[in-house]
């Protein structure tokens, strides 16, 4: 690691870890955050997790693993670059997706709808709520016990109700303060990561065409040079090369842009990136490309009607399976029947839930309403 900027997180400045550990012998705190992420069961449910199209509907789609390593890859990038702590930023990175329900979007909205009345549900919450608490694998606490700056990293949004019953955790909600840079920046790389990986695997599924990603300037402009440079090139080589140059150009906007931002604000201390606003971003104009670039996949890929059929099955599945637990508490597994006795039938039943699998859902699904199935 090259030597950190003076208002990056380093192990000296952090606020620690809930319960006291004797410091690692060969790694930083926050590698070994990383490495209780990698290994924690949340984590390999990524694999058959995803967000746009189901996870049996094909091999080479993206799954939330796939997508939060190549979050982890951009946001580790450019952590590095600005001399912050990348592997920080990479633990994040790696943890942001962990409370998301099967199904993408769809799923966390209908869960969400279902809990209404119960405290809601939000996918970062969850994420929290399963390095805090749901992941089962050491004697001396519950969840991963993770640094304070990772689990802050973690929590993107949050109400400021919620906010309030999260102790020091949610206080930056409620008095208006910004997270670590290495935080905010995997936010963006979320969003460079998720956008590109989308028109790759729209134009794989087939549901969006070239010719239709032509109205897209951000895009368009990146084909026009491939095909100057690369004429000869055609098919999946094409749309990847193509696909490169529209990721390193926005990562090398944020890069300037934020550079930019932090020269102007001239943070010397953790704290006072705290105070400012907010530092890591894209300039105006990139933003407005990004912006008509999210606009075009809402509306001809998430709104496309083979996906829309798909989500409105995964709603019912999500919403029935709800029911079912709620009317009747023994069709849960037993250790759910006792988060429910401690602590709410609903919370529990949603802790079921996001923590299935696309797959597993569908088969949980049947094995509760179709005859014949156990």
């Amino acid at each position: 690691m090259s030597e950190l900027a003076s208002y990056a997180v380093t192990d000296a400045c952090s606020r620690g870890r809930r319960v006291a550990e004797p410091p690692p012998r060969t790694r930083s705190e926050f590698q070994r955050d990383r490495d209780r992420i990698v290994h924690s069961t949340a984590f390999r449910r990524l694999e058959y997790k995803t967000q746009v199209f189901v996870n049996h509907e094909g091999d080479l789609f993206r799954t939330r693993l796939t997508h939060s390593i190549e979050v982890a890859q951009i946001a580790r990038s450019i952590a590095r670059a600005l001399h912050l702590n990348d592997d920080l930023a990479e633990a994040i990175s790696l943890a942001h997706d962990l409370g998301h329900t099967p199904f993408g979007h769809a799923g966390q909205d209908a869960l969400n709808e279902c809990m209404q009345g119960h405290g809601g549900f939000e996918h970062n919450l969850q994420s929290l709520r399963i390095v805090e608490l749901l992941e089962q694998r050491y004697g001396a606490f519950d969840g991963l016990n993770l640094m304070f700056e990772t689990r802050a990293g973690i929590l993107k949004h949050c109400s400021p109700a919620r906010a309030r019953t999260l102790g020091d955790l949610g206080q930056r909600f409620l008095d208006d303060r910004r997270p670590s840079l290495e935080a905010q920046i995997c936010n963006l790389a979320d969003e460079v990561a998720y956008n590109n990986h989308d028109v790759d695997d729209g134009l794989r599924s087939g549901l969006i065409t070239l010719g239709q990603l032509q109205e897209v300037d951000l895009f368009s402009r990146h084909l026009a040079e491939v095909d100057l440079k690369f004429p000869q090139l055609a098919g999946r080589r094409r749309v990847h090369e193509t696909i490169r140059r529209v990721i390193d150009a926005q990562v090398t906007d944020l890069l300037a842009e934020t550079t930019r931002r932090i020269a102007k604000a001239a943070p010397q201390t953790l704290a006072e990136v705290h105070e400012a606003p907010s530092l890591v971003g894209f300039s105006e104009a990139m933003h407005q490309e990004n912006q008509a670039l999210k606009r075009f996949l809402r509306e001809k890929l998430y709104r496309h009607y083979q996906v829309v059929r798909m989500t409105s099955k995964a709603r019912r599945i999500i919403s029935e399976l709800f029911s079912a637990f709620m009317a009747e508490p023994r069709l849960l597994p037993p250790q759910y029947q006792d988060m429910a006795a401690a602590e709410s039938l609903a919370r529990a039943a949603a802790d079921y839930i996001a923590g299935m699998t696309d797959r597993y859902a569908i088969k949980e699904y049947r094995r509760l309403f179709a005859i014949g199935e156990m």
